[in-house]
């Protein structure tokens, strides 16, 4: 490339980003959209996904609402034909979309509970990658961008198949990114730290959690969703064109304090 001030221009791009409608994967996708993509806002409330997607157009930027329930597959194969239809290409794919119906002791999941956590945050994500792929390769070019979690560098009891699930995720990037990279597509993934969403309400509104948390993290506080948009832009432009298999934690600097 020989203009660096193209390193993040998105113009032209496509992004799909699940679980777009509040928290990391809103600002994951105002941010895509703000530098240049079309975006798609993705989430299984439509009324939802539309709200988001009118409030980026409002602003100038180019977004449609895609309603999926990332469970099943009918759905997803949906997202990734809707979205080819309107506007004919995929060149980044953000699973942000995640479950975890089980708060409690690891070994004491019920089953339907674990498969639920398996098929959402691995099984389904792979199956979406599939179908997103053979576009990306016709084309010789593509990002893929797990969100997983710093949960899956720590062993948990309590949100044990969680972080179970996001260390898969880990895993998945690295072989994505060995099977594909001839193809020119990379593949990375994203380990959020804790971050003030929906999803992370419990943690961050007890007080004495939130106190705990602040204090083991290096910068002395918890995220904001947009903390997390930055490298989600970075993997999906071209400034990232030579990294692929990584992850990315970014946490404040909670994994290296120890505590």
């Amino acid at each position: 490339m020989s203009n660096p001030k193209q390193l993040f221009d998105l113009s032209g791009q496509v992004a799909i980003v699940t679980g777009s409608t509040r928290g990391i994967g809103r600002a994951a996708a105002e941010a895509l959209a703000a530098h240049g993509a079309r975006v798609v806002i993705s989430s299984r409330k439509e009324e939802s996904c539309l709200e988001v997607a009118e409030a980026l157009t409002s602003m100038g930027y180019e977004a449609m609402a895609v309603p999926c329930n990332v469970s099943h597959v009918d759905q997803l194969e949906a997202l990734v034909e809707t979205t080819l239809g309107a506007w004919g290409r995929i060149d980044t794919l953000v699973c942000n979309a995640a479950a975890n119906p089980h708060y409690g002791p690891f070994l004491d999941i019920p089953d339907d509970m674990y498969d639920k956590t398996m098929l959402v945050n691995v099984r389904n994500v792979m199956k979406l990658c599939r179908m997103v792929i053979p576009g990306m390769a016709e084309r010789g070019d593509g990002s893929i961008v797990i969100v997983s979690s710093t949960g899956a560098l720590h062993g948990s009891d309590y949100l044990g198949t969680y972080c179970l699930t996001k260390a898969a995720d880990v895993q998945m990037v690295k072989n994505l990114a060995v099977a594909h990279g001839k193809d020119g597509i990379r593949a990375n993934a994203i380990l959020p730290g804790l971050v003030k969403t929906h999803f992370a309400k419990a943690l961050w509104e007890d007080p004495d959690s939130l106190a705990a948390a602040e204090k083991a993290t290096a910068l002395g506080r918890i995220g904001d969703p947009i903390d997390l948009a930055g490298i989600a832009v970075y993997l999906a432009a071209p400034a990232s064109r030579w990294t692929t298999g990584q992850t990315f934690v970014v946490d404040g600097g909670w994994a290296i304090t120890g505590e």
